[in-house]
């Protein structure tokens, strides 16, 4: 029987970058040079929007899904992410448990479908399950 703090709640997927004009111009700035990189964005955005195949994904995962840069965490998140981001973070009544960090994020190329897999794996792994999971 699983306890309820394998139950996730949400999922939170933080981007390597700070939100707000000022920090999207920055993180832009780094891409075209070179000096930044955030492979979060790369799954989530083609250019300066998202993506179709990630817009579809979202509701097939059954959870609510945040996105949030590092300015807008929460102290919950920003203490699970500290130091590792990007990353994805499922929130459970246990507290945030971190399924994919940056290595794993920037394995997938900026695939969505190989996003989804690697979720579902990261989320079977670590013992956690909710209904966009099988």
């Amino acid at each position: 029987m699983t306890s309820t703090s394998g139950v996730v709640r949400r999922l939170v997927g933080v981007y390597h970058a700070d939100g707000g004009l000022r920090g999207e111009l920055t993180y832009l700035v780094g891409k075209v040079r070179g000096t930044t990189s955030c492979p979060l964005c790369d799954v989530t955005h083609h250019g300066l929007g998202r993506k179709r195949e990630w817009r579809e994904l979202v509701p097939e995962l059954g959870v609510p899904v945040d996105l949030v840069h590092l300015n807008e965490r929460s102290p919950a998140v920003r203490a699970a992410s500290e130091g590792r981001t990007p990353c994805v973070l499922a929130v459970t009544d246990g507290g945030p448990v971190v399924l994919l960090g940056p290595d794993e994020l920037a394995a997938l190329n900026g695939s969505v479908a190989r996003f989804a897999e690697a979720l579902r794996a990261a989320a079977t792994l670590a013992g956690l399950h909710w209904d966009g999971v099988g």
